[in-house]
Order: structure tokens, then C-alpha cells, then sequence
């Protein structure tokens, strides 16, 4: 079985599932269902994990190393470099929207992926996981959408 972050023990005291916020509801039992539905996949520096305008399939989750999110071909204009305990493509959990940028690894990287379809076989096989990683979705989208806008009224 593959733990987002390869192993199962916490580091300094701590799990480092509470680390991330769509697992903060789950029980160690919840979460090692959520594990058994991980893929593990490593990326070299420079290497593109997906494409701006690709259709979204999977959440990913950082286990080593950095991700750079940008426009495509506007790598030294980065709108976020990710690291350890982050995850980027939330949104193909919902829907399967083309990406809205690209994301490249910008170190060498292990990345635990979740595919959508994966998500929704938890929704069939274990709704009450499946509603509590979707409601701290929801709550995680929500963050972020009033941060833009706060961003947006600075600008004006």
C-alpha cells in the first residue's frame, strides 16, 4: 500500500497526513482506504507533469522535491512553487475542465496521484470518506476563491 508520504510513521510527532487539509477529517482507518487508492509516480527536474489546457484526471500530491505551477513556455514567471505537503490539480476531481496552467516538476519529485475515477469508486464504495475529502475540498476551493478576490479589490 502506497501512504501519500511513504511511510507510516510521523515525523517528529507528528502524522503528516494532518499536514493536509483534505484529509484533516479522515481516521488513520479512513485514510489507509484513501492510500489504497494512491499511485506513486516520479518526475525528473524540468519534466512536465501536465500540460496547460490538458484535461484534468488527477490530484497530486508532493511527497518529494517541488513543483512549479506556471503558463506554459512562462517558467520565470511562476504563479506558485509547491513543496513537500502541498497538492495542485484539485480540480479534476470535480469536473474534467482542461488545466489552467501547466505544472512541471522543479526538482526531481514523487508525487502520490489520485485519479478521479478512483475518487469515484470511493464515492460508491465508502460515500462517508468520499463526502469528507469533497467537503474539505469545497472549503480548501473556497479559501483560495476569496483570496483572489481580496487580490482583485487591492487592485482596483
Amino acid at each position: 500500500m502506497l501512504s501519500i508520504f511513504g511511510n507510516s510513521k510521523p515525523a517528529q510527532g507528528i502524522d503528516e497526513h494532518e499536514k493536509l487539509s483534505l484529509f484533516v477529517d479522515l481516521n488513520s482507518r479512513e485514510m489507509k482506504i484513501v492510500d489504497g487508492f494512491m499511485h506513486e509516480r516520479n518526475y525528473l527536474k524540468n519534466e512536465v507533469i501536465f500540460d496547460e489546457g490538458e484535461e484534468g484526471q488527477a490530484i497530486y500530491f508532493i511527497r518529494t522535491g517541488k513543483v512549479l505551477i506556471c503558463h506554459q513556455g512562462q517558467t520565470a514567471q511562476a504563479i506558485a512553487l509547491l513543496e513537500r505537503g502541498n497538492f495542485f490539480g484539485e480540480l479534476a476531481l470535480l469536473d474534467d475542465a482542461p488545466r489552467a496552467a501547466q505544472a512541471r516538476a522543479a526538482e526531481d519529485c514523487t508525487l502520490a496521484v489520485f485519479f478521479r475515477g478512483d475518487f469515484f469508486v470511493l464515492m460508491h464504495s465508502h460515500a462517508l470518506i468520499a463526502s469528507k475529502i469533497a467537503l474539505q475540498l469545497a472549503r480548501h476551493l473556497g479559501v483560495r476563491l476569496r483570496g483572489a478576490v481580496r487580490k482583485q479589490q487591492e487592485l482596483v
